[in-house]
């Protein structure tokens, strides 16, 4: 597809974007990845080695000529901890793009509204760019761009739990009211068809990791995931036939021979 993803001026030929964590191995990731067909790589900041070069690391897998790694700050549930990880990303020369998390609650790791917002004013103000992964609320959004957010990264479903967009209605308002900055759903993609939903809705690109990493084949389920961003896609942009409470005949009546 000749159209691409620009994210603050930094453009992507692929709308799919793929995670580490949770693979049986690291050569099998880096199959995956290579099979996504992806261009951006998201790395948790605090669960990666980042200082003893003599032990094996997932950063030795991910070829930095083909992917360009979006660092992340998975387990922060503060904001203080969020920009400290940040900062650290920035410091061991991963990126000064950061995708934003801040845990709100253990159980289902909803996002901390409050702390997110914090967390982005600073770091934008640090020169950072940031993409923060936030809840599907419309309010907050706003908010989050207002403080220099250059995508925002509403939640389809709770984080790994691969059930599939829940809430279409707010997504579909988040994609409605907000075209200053990409949407991107992450978190809760489960399969190919729900990527495909998301894309179908006008969301700008997917982020997912447990879908790819926890399926019986992981290299095929990477494959299906790429295809159906790019069908999604595809759909959007032509724009579906309208919906309709009765049946219309595929063949018209006029013109018939009797």
């Amino acid at each position: 597809m000749a159209e691409t993803l620009t994210i603050a001026g930094r453009e992507f030929r692929s709308r799919l974007i793929v995670g580490t964590g949770k693979y049986r191995s690291f050569p099998e990731m880096a199959q995956c990845h290579q099979a996504s067909g992806a261009e951006m790589v998201t790395v948790a900041v605090r669960r990666v080695n980042l200082t003893d070069r003599s032990k094996e690391s997932l950063l030795d897998y991910i070829d930095r000529e083909k992917f360009f790694i979006l660092p992340n700050t998975a387990g922060c549930y503060t904001a203080d901890e969020a920009i400290r990880t940040a900062r650290l990303a920035r410091e061991v020369g991963l990126s000064n793009w950061i995708k934003l998390e801040v845990i709100g609650d253990e159980k289902t790791l909803f996002p901390d509204n409050a702390g997110l917002l914090e967390a982005t004013r600073v770091l934008v103000g640090e020169g950072f760019v940031v993409l923060p992964y936030t809840n599907d609320d419309l309010v907050n959004a706003r908010r989050l761009i207002e403080a220099g957010a250059v995508a925002v990264m509403p939640l389809g479903a709770p984080i790994g739990s691969g059930m599939g967009i829940q809430n279409v209605t707010n997504l579909r308002i988040l994609r409605e009211m907000i075209d200053a900055v990409p949407l991107i759903v992450d978190a809760g993609v489960g399969t190919a068809s729900d990527a495909a939903i998301a894309m179908e809705l006008g969301y700008d690109g997917v982020l997912m990791n447990t879908a790819i990493a926890a399926a019986e084949d992981s290299v095929k389920m990477a494959v299906a995931m790429k295809l159906a961003v790019e069908a999604g896609r595809l759909a959007y942009v032509a724009g579906r036939m309208p919906r309709k409470l009765y049946a219309t005949a595929s063949s018209p009546r006029t013109g018939v021979v009797r």
